[in-house]
């Protein structure tokens, strides 16, 4: 199993970026589909910004730990923000989304973005 790591880590980015940036699609564009909540304000078009630029960085491997570090902060901002004030536990709250995203992002920031990116491309050249 150890051998196949690599390549699993680069489909692990690969999903959580495409995911994490249709949450800034949505918020930024009503695409695929527009949110579920009426959302406006400064701070949606920051955060959706965040998504969608981040998670694309993330998706495509490019800056990816550092793209990483910054949207994990933003999960975590979001889930105390939003989330803590409907209770401590993210089931009860609707927070386990932001926290799982919160601590990929920080482990993607750590473990790097694997072979499968423009990151190790980019190195692979230099």
């Amino acid at each position: 199993m150890n051998k196949w790591s690599p390549l699993v880590l680069s489909i692990l980015r690969i999903v959580a970026g495409l995911l994490f940036t249709c949450h800034g699609t949505q918020k930024l564009l009503s695409f695929p589909a527009p949110p579920e909540h009426a959302m406006a304000g400064t701070i949606v078009q920051v955060s959706g910004g965040l998504e969608l630029i981040g998670g694309g960085l993330v998706l495509i491997g490019l800056f990816t730990r550092f793209a990483a570090f910054i949207v994990s902060g933003e999960m975590a901002v979001a889930y105390f923000m939003v989330h803590a004030k409907g209770g401590l536990w993210p089931i009860v709250n609707h927070g386990e989304l932001a926290v799982l995203y919160c601590f990929i992002f920080l482990y993607l920031s750590f473990a790097g973005p694997g072979p499968l990116s423009l990151d190790a491309l980019i190195r692979r050249k230099a």
